[in-house]
């Protein structure tokens, strides 16, 4: 997405609306199965030498679900404000003011970026349930919730038995009692 700064400095507030494609964005990241083309919307004003760009998007993206890898759609929207100039001695990594050394600016980089920071550590499908995905295989077997506490409240009465007959003093040993009694006088 490119735009004429002449463009910014003849009509103030400039503004822009335009489809952009981003679908190289699921090669930089792993995480993005698939990247719709997002609609980019915003005005840029020009102060003091300084070009700010007020960008909004819009898109879809599809992630994979954290517990169980199916596509999810994952619709964003992302507000940013990016800031330009052409006078170097303005430029500033601190402020993030980019410099710019000619007369059209391509955002498209700075759109992919907001993006890429838009994207979610995890998402979740509502619809899919991990029983349908994963089943009974070899090994093991998904418990439902009321299953598990059954089996839990089992392996506990289970310990607890085997600790009562641990605690329980062989009567073939009940003899040498006495001579541990003898080394403690």
């Amino acid at each position: 997405m490119q735009i004429a700064l002449q463009k910014v400095k003849a009509s103030e507030p400039y503004s822009f609306s335009e489809t952009v494609n981003v679908s190289d964005l699921s090669e930089m990241d792993q995480d993005i199965r698939k990247i719709s083309d997002v609609e980019v919307s915003g005005e840029a004003t020009l102060e003091q030498g300084i070009y700010t760009f007020r960008i909004n998007v819009d898109g879809t993206m599809v992630l994979p679900c954290a517990r169980t890898l199916v596509d999810v759609p994952y619709p964003f929207h992302v507000e940013a404000y990016e800031l330009f100039t052409t006078e170097s001695y303005k430029a500033s990594e601190e402020d993030e003011i980019h410099f710019i050394d000619r007369e059209v600016l391509d955002l498209t980089p700075y759109i992919k970026e907001n993006i890429l920071l838009e994207v979610p550590i995890r998402v979740f499908s509502e619809e899919t349930k991990i029983e349908d995905v994963v089943g009974e295989q070899e090994g093991f077997t998904v418990l439902g919730e009321d299953e598990y506490l059954e089996q839990d409240a089992m392996q506990q009465e289970k310990f607890e038995q085997e600790q009562e007959q641990n605690q329980k003093v062989d009567p073939r040993l009940s003899s040498l009692k006495q001579f541990l009694k003898n080394d403690k006088k």
